[in-house]
Formats: structure tokens, sequence, C-alpha cells
């Protein structure tokens, strides 16, 4: 970062740092609003192409394999380039390649189709997040969970225009092709106002560093310390997001199946769960700047292996209902704090080590519905939820994994020691 926007103690952030973070909001939201309007339009595709709900199962899987490669590509080129021309590259690709499904005219297509969305969507995550991870090092101060919160506002706005453009008979190829443009030209216009690759020099990389008393001088990180601390990171990551996964796709058949809830009723636990989570995210960042990311993490998943196990144990709907809004209350503050960690391990290799962990949560989040759906063969599927009940609690035991080293250049650790 340059000299020109890195904070001096106790100032407020500069203009620039302000526009970038409000550019670094416009991504977040982008990426919620492109990829939600493939999801509404999801039962129009699978018609248009004409295949079964097995079948789109399986082709879903390439999204997540486009996803995972963009990820690990581009985390690797934002490091080199700047995380700012990557959101460029990625916003584009994500926004153009929206409309590939909603042409697509057999299974094979459609796969190729997802393929290319997944790789565009994945670039886009994990530059956002790298630029999201350098603005808050500006700041001097926790702001990366609003970033994930706003994702959630892309995706419910993208929720209620393809509501209305479906209601209306707009055909999907056309729909889409719209939001293709729209997310281009917003790329275009948000890009400029992103912050610029960070100096490498280890003296620029911490403003962060000066903010604190106590903060050891800046130190090149050692490559054996790197990669544990970030592959224990992703794997928390991986644990965490899996649970965020058996909320999408099980808390309304839970109430629907287990509990007999009538179908608008069922709705609400993941409607309680999202609500949650995105409120929950918007005060966040207040929490980890009191209490410390430790204690988030601790705390919100050992509030969330409540709140589901009371979801999962409860006979009562408004109870079922209940836990699964607390378990999304307990669930909202953690990953954003992953990001943060895993970029401020190496304000070098931010991008890789950033892409390591969205990579390994976004294979928890898609190994959500195969975790439990076997174990449903075994067990009725209210006590399958016991499984995510025990990564919650591991999260709790490991949370510790966040507290930076002594010998890394980091993020501010609020005042407070984390125990």
């Amino acid at each position: 970062m340059s000299e020109s926007t890195a904070p001096i103690a106790g100032s407020p952030p500069s203009r620039r740092l302000r526009t970038a973070r409000a550019c670094t909001f416009a991504a977040f939201a982008l990426n919620g609003f492109v990829m939600g309007m493939w999801i509404v339009h999801i039962p129009a595709v699978e018609q248009q192409v004409g295949i079964t709900h097995a079948v789109l199962g399986w082709l879903l899987l390439f999204l997540g394999g486009g996803a995972f490669v963009g990820m690990q590509l581009c985390g690797v080129l934002a490091d080199r380039f700047g995380s700012r021309n990557i959101v460029l590259a990625g916003g584009v690709l994500c926004s153009v390649t929206v409309v590939l499904p909603g042409l697509a005219g057999s299974a094979w297509t459609l796969a190729a189709a997802l393929l290319a969305l997944g790789f565009g969507n994945g670039c886009l995550d994990v530059s956002m997040n790298t630029q999201a991870v350098q603005v808050e090092r500006g700041y001097g101060r926790p702001v990366m969970s609003a970033f994930h919160a706003v994702f959630s506002v892309g995706g419910v706005l993208a929720a209620l225009v393809g509501a209305r453009a479906i209601s209306w008979g707009w055909q999907t190829s056309l729909t889409l092709a719209g939001v293709a443009v729209a997310g281009v030209l917003a790329t275009l216009a948000l890009v400029p106002g992103l912050l610029p690759p960070e100096s490498p020099s280890p003296a620029k990389s911490g403003p962060v560093a000066e903010d604190r008393a106590d903060a050891p001088a800046a130190v090149p990180v050692t490559r054996r310390r790197t990669p544990s601390q970030v592959w224990a990171l992703g794997v928390l990551a991986l644990l965490l997001m899996l649970c965020e996964g058996v909320a999408n796709d099980w808390s309304v058949l839970h109430l629907k199946d287990v509990l007999d809830a009538p179908a608008a009723t069922a709705a609400l636990a993941y409607g309680g769960f999202a609500t949650a989570m995105t409120v929950g995210r918007f005060a966040t960042d207040r929490v980890v700047a009191r209490f410390g990311r430790v204690r988030v993490v601790r705390y919100g998943a050992g509030f969330a292996a409540f709140g589901l196990a009371a979801a999962a144990l409860s006979p009562w709907i408004p109870l079922a209902l209940l836990g699964w809004t607390f378990f999304g209350i307990g669930l909202s503050g953690c990953i954003p704090q992953f990001f943060t960690a895993a970029g401020n391990v190496d304000p070098a290799s931010s991008g890789a080590n950033v892409s390591k962990v969205a990579g390994m949560g976004y294979v928890g989040m898609l190994a959500g519905p195969a975790v439990i759906g076997p174990l449903t063969h075994l067990v009725p599927l209210n006590l399958t939820f016991l499984l995510p009940v025990a990564f919650c609690v591991a999260a709790v035991c490991a949370a510790g994994i966040l507290r930076p080293a002594r010998s890394e250049t980091t993020a501010p650790e609020p005042a407070p020691a984390d125990a």
C-alpha cells in the first residue's frame, strides 16, 4: 500500500481509502447479484435444457470445480499483478459468463457454461477478498465482515429483480444478457477506485503494525510457518462453510419432513438463517474491534452449535425456527475472520493464501449435501445435524489458530487478550 493510503494512528482514513472501501463493497454486491440471478433462473434453465434434478445436481459440480480452479489461479495472479487488476478480469468474466447457461441447449453445453461461470466467479471471489484484506489493513481496524454482508444483500436484490423478470415472462437468455451488460459496466466503474498493489517492502506492508504499541518489528515471514497456519485456517473454513451449506440445503426440508411444517412455514427456516447471517455480518466488525477475532470465532461457533443442536432436537416448530436463526447468528462472523487472518499471514502472498482458504471453504460448502444425504439412510435427518454441531465445536477448540504469529505483520488484533 502506498504511504498516502496508510492511516496514521488515530487519524480518520484517507479519501482514497474510503473510496476503495466503497468500491470493494460494490464488487461484493456485484458478485452476489450476478450469482443470485443465476440461482433464481435455475428452474427455467433446467426446464429449457430438459434435464432431471439428479442430472442438474451433477452438473452443478462443474460450477464448483470451475470456481475452485479460478480461485487457485487468480490468487497467485492477484499477488503478482495486484488484486485490482484481477477484480477487473474476474468481474468482467463473471458477468459475461452468466449469460451462457441461458443459451445452453443440452446437458453438455450447460456443463461447459457452468464451468466457465464457476471460473469467473472464483476469479472475482478471491480477488475481491484479497482487495478487502488490503483495505482492512489500510483502515487498521476490522471491516471485512461488512463486505460479506453486502454480498448477501446483492443476492437478495437478485431474488427481487429475478422474481419480477420471471413474473413478466422475460426470456431467460435476455434477462441474463442484461445482467451481463450491467455487470461489465459496474465492473469498469468500480475498478478505478480500488487500491493499487501494495509495496513489497515489509516496512510498508504493515501500517497497522505502527498502530500497535506491542507490535514487533516487521520481519520476513518464514516459509515453514506460513503453510501450516494457512492450511489450518482452510480446514476451519471448510468445516464451518460445510455447516453453512447444510443450512442452505437442508433447513427447509428439516421443518417440512421431520416436523411436518407447512411449506410456507418451512421456508422460514432458511429465511431466518439467511437474515441472521446478513444482519450478524453487519454487526461483526464492531464486535471484532472490541473482543478480537479469536473470541468472535470461538463464541460464535459455540453459539452456532447450540442453535443447530436446539433445531435438530426440538419437537416444536417455533423452537426449531429459533434454532436455525441462532445458528445463522453464530456462524455470521466466523468465515470473514479466516479470510482476514489468511491474508495477513504474509502480505506479499495475500492472494495465494486467501485463495487456499476460500477454495477449501468452497469445497466445504459443496460438501454439505454430499455429507448429509448418505447419512439420512442411517439415521433420521435431524440427527445428521449433530455432525455439523461437532464441526462447530471443533472450531471452538481450534479458534486460537487465528492469533497472528509474533513474527508476522498483520492487521490489528484488538486490545483485549483472547483467552
